[in-house]
């Protein structure tokens, strides 16, 4: 960053009003990508900023505040995409393939993002966080379950319900688990490795 004009070679440009905030929470997803990673203290997450514990505290009043900030981005980013699918997509089939490539795609851009969705970065962290990550694939699970309850109507299923209950179960579960494999593989092992061949199994026509 250059240093502004008329300030000494010291001095740092003041960031503008939400710049901090953003650069906080795009440095601890950052911290979050190094694979099998330590619980992050806002005292190492100051260190890398090269500001004061305060200065954080002054942006968010904890750090369980920091990781809300972190889950709104992923609510927003993988819902704006998913009702994008569902105005676009008319086929049923497809909104399903489509809603679970979008969201193992994003997974897989952001390494430090999907140890907040698994789970792995909140284990020491407030409960509330894990709820609320929770009840994010409850969603994806109930948005599943919306668009294969339509495929069993249209295959003529005598249980349409359970039939879209049971399958949205089965693969929110499945992309829970690539997910996971991807933390636990210090993100080698990609969350969209054989992704249509494996959709193509298990959203069968």
């Amino acid at each position: 960053m250059q240093t502004p004009a008329g300030a000494n070679s010291t001095g740092r440009k003041r960031p503008k009003p939400g710049e901090r905030r953003i650069q906080i929470l795009q440095t601890l997803a950052t911290m979050l990508e190094q694979p099998g990673a330590e619980r992050i203290t806002t005292a190492a997450l100051a260190a890398k900023l090269d500001v004061s514990e305060a200065a954080l505290y002054r942006h968010f009043a904890s750090k369980a505040q920091m990781f809300e900030g972190l889950i709104e981005f992923i609510e927003q980013s993988v819902f704006t995409l998913v009702n994008q699918i569902n105005e676009r997509e008319a086929d049923a089939r497809s909104q399903v393939q489509k809603v679970l490539t979008v969201l193992l795609q994003f997974g897989e851009k952001n390494p430090g993002m999907t140890r907040v969705m698994v789970g792995d970065a909140l284990v020491f962290e407030h409960d509330r966080l894990l709820a609320r990550m929770n009840q994010f694939f409850d969603r994806i699970e109930s948005q599943l379950r919306q668009s294969l309850r339509a495929v069993a109507e249209a295959a003529g299923s005598a249980t349409p319900t359970v039939d879209a209950n049971a399958q949205a179960s089965t693969l929110t579960a499945f992309a829970v688990g690539r997910l996971q494999r991807y933390t636990r593989s210090g993100f080698k092992r990609s969350p969209t490795e054989y992704l249509d061949a494996s959709l193509r199994m298990l959203v069968a026509p």
